[in-house]
């Protein structure tokens, strides 16, 4: 077994936690850097997929895993994204400007719905933000002369120098470099005072108001920057699927972006990942699945979605720590291994008097 020892108070606020780390981090990425050359261009697709995924679910992961925010209406923010992107680039304004406004106007947007809705907890708050998604949802259909509404329209293809960036290879490297990007932002923001208050937050909002903690601005503030997030990866997502419209930003993505933060880990960068990359083989498995069960199973038009509720309730019931949970169980059974007790990870959440009656 490896035990670390800090030394330093600077090590609390380290990117990485030691030299073995950041070697294997170190090499995870040089291998990615190093997978056009080997790979066909459909398999880089579909990591591109997962990497565009990743930046989603950091941003719900920064608002429901690290403050304790409910989210319903993300594929809202994520269509905000990808039809203002595509609009900006319509319009003749260049691809490396459209990304940053279309990731601001996001973040604005996220910041005048989470004002409201401060005061909602729970159920109540993904209710509100579901109804949320449908406002945009009848935005989009009904403003035509810009949206397209029912009928929608195909996002442009930007080129420089004659090479197209959302050709495979180029949009591979773009999503693999704005995946980076946000990992670094993010493990900036977690480690920062702001961070620190959004997971005092998430675990008590009397101790966190009682430290000092203003609970408007920092919730609104969580919406915000989650919001921005994935409405940045939503301009990537608009390559991806190469023609917008409405129903591609229904409630039942919302629901897949809520199933991937909850399968990966709630409250880890690492959960964001390993849930995306879950969520985005899923519908890939399924389609396998489909040739091994019979035909009145395999036909149903809501095999789909049935099986995403199957796994979210799964997970909720049996396996709360998610993905990431699991596998720091796995690695702490062989490192205690044969003096590992099953109650390590038992659930223990202590409330405050006034907290047990909300």
């Amino acid at each position: 077994m490896r035990f670390f020892f800090k030394t330093d108070y600077n090590q609390d606020i380290n990117l990485s936690r030691d030299g073995v780390d950041r070697f294997w981090y170190g090499l995870l990425i040089a291998a990615l850097l190093l997978a056009p050359f080997v790979l066909e261009d459909f398999w880089l697709g579909e990591i591109s997929y997962v990497f565009i995924l990743s930046i989603v679910g950091i941003g719900l992961m920064i608002l429901t895993g690290y403050t304790g925010q409910v989210s319903l209406g993300h594929a809202a923010f994520l269509g905000i994204g990808a039809y203002t992107h595509s609009i900006l680039l319509n319009l003749g304004v260049p691809f490396w400007i459209s990304i940053p406004a279309a990731t601001l106007l996001s973040a604005v947007i996220g910041a005048v719905i989470g004002r409201p809705a401060l005061k909602l907890t729970g159920v109540y708050l993904a209710i509100a933000t579901l109804a949320f998604a449908f406002i945009i949802e009848q935005i989009l259909i009904r403003w035509e002369h810009v949206t397209g509404g029912f009928k929608g329209f195909p996002v442009p293809r930007p080129e420089v120098l004659g090479v197209g960036l959302v050709d495979d290879v180029p949009f591979y490297y773009i999503a693999f470099g704005a995946l980076v990007l946000a990992v670094l932002a993010a493990l900036n923001l977690l480690r920062s005072p702001t961070g620190r208050a959004f997971v005092a937050i998430r675990d008590s909002e009397i101790a966190a108001q009682s430290m000092g903690v203003n609970l408007a601005a920092y919730k609104t503030m969580a919406f915000s920057i989650s919001a921005g997030f994935t409405g940045f990866g939503g301009t990537l997502f608009a390559h991806k699927i190469g023609y917008l419209a409405p129903d591609a930003f229904n409630i039942l993505l919302s629901i897949q972006l809520l199933l991937m933060v909850v399968v990966g880990g709630l409250g880890s960068l690492h959960g964001a990942i390993y849930g995306a990359i879950f969520v985005g083989s899923l519908p890939q498995l399924i389609a396998i699945l489909r040739d091994y069960l019979p035909e009145s199973i395999s036909r149903q038009p809501g095999l789909e979605p049935g099986i995403f509720g199957l796994i979210l309730v799964f997970f909720i019931l049996f396996e709360p720590l998610g993905i990431y949970g699991r596998w720091l169980k796995v690695k702490l059974y062989f490192s205690l291994f044969p003096l590992y007790k099953k109650a390590t990870f038992k659930r223990q959440k202590t409330y405050t008097k006034s907290e047990r009656n909300r």
